[in-house]
């Protein structure tokens, strides 16, 4: 062979590894607050999911094709958020994974009918995402309204009457007082007080000034990490012994760390059972997974690992030449899969996933109870 044919045969040698190389990954996109008043519970729902991937991959990836698990900080703002998914969708992503936030999440939602590309788990519990149904959408966590719901179902149970709502003015907290208000309206009740407050620079101290007026023996925060700790922190500074509560998006230790002392005995709704249990296989091999990674597990970190094994068991039914349409339809076709004694189920009528919600009460240690 001579000089020139051996330097052709080595360029398209390295070419085809090249293209070999492309197709054996499986991009998958993910826009969320890395950065912003959410990047502690987006940090470790991420890493939940990371530690998934991260095993899958170790095995030998889905049909020998290892995924690749992109991820663009949003800081938290819709218009980033829709911006970043495009570019994520341009570069070949098979599907868009793990969003945070309501209006995040919308502002997402135009893009998938027209690239026709799933959006798997949105780290988001709004009914919006539920009801209608879309067809590109698939939910893996409870709703928002369920869990509030829940909530005041068990502070009736506990004889308190008086309850005070406070929500971040945008689709997020409007979607999940309503699943309050539905829990009020069930024990023929009304808050004593409800107050909102912009997701933008909140006068939290301003705002719970005027929900403590009103003397609640609780009071429902329905927003994101930083503007509910504030919150808080202000009704203990204020010299009131409300029982305080929150919903799962803050069940994250960056949020425990956060409270400090004001923690003990906060109230938080979870969407996944306890992240110290063993009676569950998938908590199991979630705290194996973080132990090898050195982690500790953490309710967020659960999320991103029960959302993780959702969409691999898509890619895997979705068949060797897997695309956006083939996981969108696998997804669909999904019928009471185990996921480690928990059951996702979808259906062309039923988006919906898992229908789990818990609470749990943070103790002295900063630890979560139940």
């Amino acid at each position: 062979m001579t000089p020139t044919a051996q330097r052709w045969l080595s360029i398209a040698t390295f070419t085809v590894g090249l293209v070999s190389t492309a197709q054996a990954e499986l991009l998958v996109g993910q826009t969320a607050g890395i950065t912003g008043p959410a990047a502690d519970s987006v940090k470790e729902v991420t890493q939940g999911a990371k530690l998934y991937f991260d095993a899958v991959n170790a095995s030998g990836g889905v049909h020998g094709q290892h995924i690749n698990l992109q991820s663009l900080d949003d800081k938290f703002d819709p218009k980033l958020a829709a911006a970043n998914a495009k570019a994520l969708i341009d570069k070949g992503a098979v599907a868009l994974f793990l969003t945070r936030g309501t209006p995040h999440t919308q502002a997402v939602l135009p893009l998938l009918a027209e690239h026709k590309i799933p959006l798997v788990a949105p780290s988001t519990g709004a009914m919006v995402l539920h009801k209608p149904v879309n067809p590109w959408l698939f939910n893996v966590r409870a709703s928002y309204q369920r869990e509030a719901e829940r909530a005041i179902e068990h502070l009736g149970s506990i004889g308190v009457t008086r309850i005070a709502l406070v929500q971040v003015d945008d689709s997020f907290g409007d979607d999940a007082i309503a699943g309050a208000q539905a829990g009020l309206a069930k024990a023929k009740q009304q808050p004593v007080a409800h107050q909102k407050y912009p997701r933008e620079k909140p006068d939290m101290p301003a705002v719970v000034s005027r929900v403590l007026a009103a003397s609640p023996q609780a009071v429902l925060f329905v927003g994101t990490g930083e503007a509910v700790s504030e919150g808080m922190k202000a009704v203990r500074a204020a010299g009131s012994t409300a029982q305080l509560v929150t919903l799962s998006n803050n069940a994250s230790s960056g949020f425990i760390h956060s409270l400090g002392k004001v923690g003990h005995g906060v109230i938080v709704s979870q969407v996944f059972p306890p992240e110290r249990s063993i009676a569950k296989a998938i908590i199991k091999d979630a705290q194996e997974s973080a132990r090898k990674a050195k982690l500790e597990l953490t309710p967020s970190m659960i999320e991103g690992y029960a959302s993780a094994k959702v969409l691999v068991e898509g890619l895997k039914r979705a068949g060797p030449k897997i695309n956006r349409q083939s996981l969108r339809d696998a997804l669909e076709g999904m019928k009471a899969y185990d996921l480690g004694g928990l059951e996702v189920s979808y259906s062309a009528n039923d988006h919906s996933g898992l229908q789990y919600v818990d609470l749990a009460i943070l103790d002295e240690s900063g630890k979560f109870r139940r």
